[in-house]
């Protein structure tokens, strides 16, 4: 007995369905979204104010834009043919440094930094937000939220190899590298449960060893603004962990005089 067979153009009508996304949430808003390879991948759906729907709205973003590719997508575009110095690849304390001191951030350095984001998020949007913009060098400070748990549990060698990865994407490149330690945090407040300025001492130990060996400059923020016991020094974060206006003044000519030392230029 010959076993039948499904005609090619009948097996085209029953798989070409629109693609369904795998991991819809109950309650998501924005179920509705392209998913797969698709020409553009960045609807625009900004953040709640309200706290429920901003979880909500995250969920939404790590599970269909882990990386948050579409953050900065516009702003890239924007800066197709200039000249791009340095680009400051981070998390929230590199996100709310351009607005506590804008001033930095012209000249041709640039902030790609993301709030809540872990190092394996910043991996993934590395090629967008700083390979493709060709700068001279590249900031990363990276590594507090992978410590207060933001998208889950991980070893510090996985954390360490995703800075690594960066690095090395960087170099590839011909771009330049400054690897910056992490700033002293003694709790979280949304993790209080953690306890992590042993782990943010260890962590900022092997960064500074593996700048050394690779003759990157390295950026000691932590030295300059840490306690005794690895937390903030009084008035230079609003919560223990985001640096305030005082903060980023103890912290902008530190970054400023690694980036001579990188570009070779005055300060």
């Amino acid at each position: 007995m010959k076993q039948s067979r499904i005609p090619l153009v009948a097996l085209a009508l029953v798989t070409a369905r629109p693609a369904l996304a795998e991991t819809a949430v109950p309650g998501d808003p924005h179920a509705a979204d392209p998913v797969g390879i698709v020409a553009d991948p960045c609807p625009v759906h900004p953040a709640p104010s309200d706290a429920a729907g901003w979880h909500l709205w995250n969920l939404h973003m790590l599970t269909r834009d882990f990386g948050q590719v579409c953050r900065y997508a516009a702003a890239n575009r924007a800066l197709a043919g200039q000249k791009v110095s340095v680009v400051f690849m981070g998390d929230s304390i590199t996100d709310n440094w351009i607005n506590a001191d804008p001033q930095l951030f012209t000249g041709g350095l640039v902030d790609r930094g993301i709030s809540g984001q872990t190092t394996a998020q910043m991996l993934v949007r590395f090629r967008q937000d700083v390979i493709a913009l060709k700068p001279q060098a590249v900031h990363i400070m990276a590594g507090t939220n992978d410590i207060a748990g933001n998208t889950g549990a991980a070893t510090m060698e996985t954390v360490f190899g995703n800075i690594q990865s960066m690095a090395e994407l960087a170099r590839a490149h011909g771009i330049r590298v400054i690897i910056a330690s992490i700033p002293p945090a003694a709790a979280f407040p949304w993790s209080p449960a953690l306890k992590p300025a042993a782990q943010v001492a260890e962590m900022n130990a092997r960064l500074a060893a593996y700048a050394r060996a690779r003759g990157y400059a390295f950026v000691d923020y932590h030295r300059a603004m840490a306690q005794t016991d690895g937390a903030m020094k009084p008035g230079l974060s609003t919560d223990g962990v985001h640096p305030t206006p005082q903060g980023y003044k103890v912290m902008r000519p530190l970054a400023l005089a690694a980036i001579a030392r990188t570009l070779g230029t005055k300060p």
